[in-house]
């Protein structure tokens, strides 16, 4: 299975990401929204993106230009029936992406591989509502996706050898390290992080300390480069829910259990930053 063209569905952060690394190492890349001004967005924001690293001279002018050329964006997703590999990276809704992942399985030719950027959802069960559970597979990239080096590749029951191999060749060309997980929820990443962070919540929720205390004692104390809860507000507090509920379910353990402080601030709105307020205020 050799990939030349690339699609991407979904236009957020993460979907734009994806799409700006592929055209960076060489290959054609569709990338599709259903929104008009979430494509205009990530479009000025790859532009801002590639822009910064040629100021950096990290790549030239010339190469910035070649990306952007390999680079169709648009709101028709009949676009992809020319890709060879296609990553679904929606919001982390699970009714929603069977949706649209049923919708590219109709698109797509026989042959083509199917995937999802996932952070927790079971891959097997995903690849259960297209025709092609041997050409699905999941491809979690982390965020920011130009940034971070690591995809952890998600065989399915079914996925094939041929589709690991294709796949992991795609992520390692994108100059990617490649970890190799199972089907089990949250993967490796989320299957240890999320707990982490919604035991922060925990200790913020049951008065252990401050949120800045909680976070300086983590970064000083573990090295880290940014505290549990600023890290939970930068990825989102729906989406930390989400993937905390991913795993509650499907492992069934009360350990899992979402904190009812971190359902609260989600009910409330306070989403963190892309919202302005999480557990720190970002409006200012």
């Amino acid at each position: 299975m050799e990939i030349r063209t690339v699609g991407v569905l979904g236009a957020g952060q993460m979907g734009a990401g994806i799409a700006q690394v592929a055209a960076m190492s060489g290959y054609d890349v569709i990338l599709t929204d259903i929104s008009e001004a979430q494509i205009e967005r990530a479009r000025a924001g790859i532009d801002k993106s590639l822009s910064k690293l040629v100021a950096k001279e990290r790549i030239t002018a010339e190469a910035k230009d070649a990306a952007l050329g390999r680079l169709s964006l648009g709101t028709d997703m009949g676009a992809h029936r020319g890709a060879d590999l296609v990553v679904e990276a929606v919001t982390e809704n699970e009714p929603l992406k069977l949706k649209l992942l049923a919708e590219l399985d109709g698109l797509m030719h026989e042959d083509a591989i199917l995937a999802s950027n996932t952070s927790s959802i079971s891959i097997t069960r995903l690849a259960a509502h297209t025709g092609r559970a041997e050409r699905f597979i999941g491809m979690h990239f982390m965020n920011p996706v130009p940034i971070m080096k690591l995809v952890e590749v998600i065989r399915g029951l079914e996925t094939s050898d041929a589709t690991y191999a294709a796949t992991r060749t795609l992520a390692e060309a994108m100059g990617k390290t490649v970890v190799l997980s199972q089907d089990f929820p949250g993967f490796i990443v989320n299957r240890i992080l999320i707990p982490m962070l919604n035991e922060a919540v925990y200790a913020l929720y049951e008065g252990v300390a401050s949120a800045e205390d909680i976070d300086a004692a983590m970064k000083l104390g573990t090295n880290q480069p940014m505290g549990p809860l600023t890290l939970a507000d930068f990825i989102g507090l729906d989406t930390v829910l989400a993937i905390a509920e991913v795993l509650h379910d499907g492992l069934g353990d009360p350990k899992y259990r979402p904190c009812p402080l971190l359902r609260q601030y989600v009910d409330a709105g306070r989403l963190g930053r892309k919202a302005g307020r999480g557990f720190f205020d970002y409006r200012t």
